[in-house]
């Protein structure tokens, strides 16, 4: 299991991915080959699944932040996912969840004109319940 050092090694890498092994060594109080080995033992557990970028949406001319739930008509949830595979532009994330919804779709649009096009078009696979982003 991880103990406190692997986590204070997460919590680090979770901030800025981007550390040298040097840097990531000076803030956990470990040499550079020694927390270099602990992200390799994360790594190969899975622990670590990757690294990503983090993108401002709204600056890439996407401004508008949805959480959509979507009710599919019976038990064939095929014709929605294909649909949504359709619409990536769009599309953050695609959660299949418990509740009111069969899934919750999280999306980006860059004005409410793509967004009614979306939903009208969604609306031919799914009901749907639309929530929008005011702040974070």
């Amino acid at each position: 299991m991880l103990d406190r050092t692997d986590r204070l090694i997460l919590e680090e890498l979770s901030k800025n991915s981007r550390l040298t092994m040097k840097q990531l060594g000076e803030k956990v109080h470990l040499t550079g080959p020694a927390v270099s080995a602990r992200v390799v033992k994360l790594e190969d557990s899975g622990v670590i699944e990757g690294y990503t970028v983090k993108v401002n949406q709204a600056k890439l001319g996407c401004p508008i932040h949805t959480f959509i739930t979507i009710i599919t008509q019976n038990t064939y949830h095929q014709p929605y996912l294909s649909f949504i595979k359709t619409q990536e532009q769009y599309i953050l994330n695609n959660y299949k969840i418990s509740g009111d919804g069969c899934y919750l779709l999280e999306c980006r649009f860059p004005s409410n004109e793509e967004l009614n096009q979306f939903l009208t078009a969604l609306n031919e696979h799914a009901n749907y319940k639309l929530s929008i982003v005011i702040d974070k």
